[in-house]
């Protein structure tokens, strides 16, 4: 008998643990690109000089990439199998990070982060998909815990390449290219785990796709989701600047140690919570993260730099327990050919979060400065939290 190229013979397919490992490292690899070049944005704005709103929109068109991609393509892998939708991404995101490594304007950088948006929005729902598929439980965990260990691996690693190592707007893509072209070759060996189903010209219509047991629920969560995704979406813009006006040093470091606190406790809450019950731990994650914002802008106001960290580390706790308390809670009401289109609106609804007041902000930054811009997206995120706080005490 034959196989074909993109079916491989099933002796030479990775075992259910060992496609386990290689999806949430595919998870992690993903968001450490999305987010490697943060720390790089100073640098850009130095040698192309442009705006805090460019800035803003280099970053926002990499979130609008993705939200389309998770639109279009969220459910893809639901009919036509979750390998080829992963080898896909895989290939988006190494065409990426190529031309990330050749650019030398802003349009040739926005370039690079919409083709990124796409792959990472390919590849999101699919392996959050997978994930569940190849083992439900731990799939809910390393749904949520995967992504805050790339954005921090991503952020800090970038950080400490851009401060310590040569060729600081090309090494960092090029260390990308070979993790991704080792990752694709044993992608390749991906088992399929998804029954193959007609439909799919139909699913690339961008459309929402809830199943009805899940929407009440969804309302519930998203105020607090919000909260969370729109912090991390300003952190990960405007974040390394702000560090580095608070702190007084001009250290690309600063900027990925300051997106490392946040998304590493994030990584911590949800490795801590994971077992505890969604709705209690839905309100404790929303007065987590109205505190830790309100030390934060303590440490803003005053340009305080251990409370500025000290928040950062509480509101990532609450960020990373609702994100994951979020999951648990939805995933249950989908069947199993529904979890990625659920996943992929969650995503979009997370990601407009991630992206619109984060370009807002950028444009009142150019307004009233970095300062004040940041005290007031940081009061209306605590307004968030206390809305977030009152919807969970129904019961989800």
């Amino acid at each position: 008998m034959q196989t074909t190229a993109a079916t491989p013979a099933a002796s030479k397919l990775l075992q259910p643990k060992a496609a386990f490992v290689l999806v949430a490292t595919l998870v992690v690899a993903f968001l450490a690109a999305s987010s490697a070049p943060s720390p790089l944005y100073a640098l850009y704005r130095e040698t192309w000089h442009f705006s805090a709103f460019t800035l803003t929109l280099v970053f926002g068109s990499y979130a609008f990439a993705l939200l389309a991609a998770l639109l279009v393509f969220g459910a893809l892998s639901d009919h036509v199998g979750r390998r080829a939708v992963v080898l896909a991404a895989l290939a988006l995101e190494i065409d990426a990070l190529v031309l990330f490594r050749g650019a030398d304007t802003v349009g040739w950088l926005i370039a690079a982060r919409v083709l990124q948006g796409v792959a990472t929005g390919m590849a999101t729902s699919v392996l959050s998909a997978t994930l569940l598929d190849l083992h439900p439980t731990r799939g809910a965990l390393f749904n949520g815990l995967a992504p805050m260990v790339g954005m921090a691996l991503g952020a800090l690693g970038a950080g400490a390449l851009v401060q310590f190592a040569p060729r600081p707007l090309h090494l960092v893509y090029e260390v990308l290219l070979v993790v991704f072209l080792v990752q694709a070759v044993f992608a390749l060996r991906l088992p399929e785990t998804a029954v193959r189903r007609p439909g799919a010209w139909h699913s690339l219509v961008p459309r929402a796709h809830v199943p009805p047991a899940a929407r009440a629920l969804l309302m519930r969560v998203l105020p607090l989701n919000t909260a969370g995704w729109a912090l991390g979406g300003f952190y990960l813009s405007l974040g390394p600047t702000l560090a580095r006006l608070i702190t007084g040093r001009d250290t690309p470091l600063i900027g990925g140690a300051l997106i490392a606190a946040l998304v590493l406790a994030g990584a911590v809450a949800i490795y801590v919570v994971r077992q505890r019950a969604p709705r209690q731990v839905l309100r404790g994650s929303a007065l987590l993260l109205g505190i830790g914002l309100a030390i934060t802008l303590a440490g803003v106001q005053f340009r305080a730099v251990l409370p500025f960290f000290g928040g950062t580390l509480i509101a990532g706790l609450g960020f990373g327990a609702g994100f994951n308390a979020a999951v648990r809670t939805l995933v249950p009401t989908a069947r199993p050919d529904e979890r990625a289109g659920l996943m992929s609106t969650f995503f979009v609804l997370s990601y407009l979060a991630f992206s619109v007041p984060s370009l807002l902000a950028g444009l009142a930054v150019g307004t009233v400065g970095l300062h004040a811009a940041a005290l007031g997206y940081g009061g209306l995120l605590i307004a968030l939290c206390a809305t977030a706080w009152i919807a969970t005490r129904e019961r989800c």
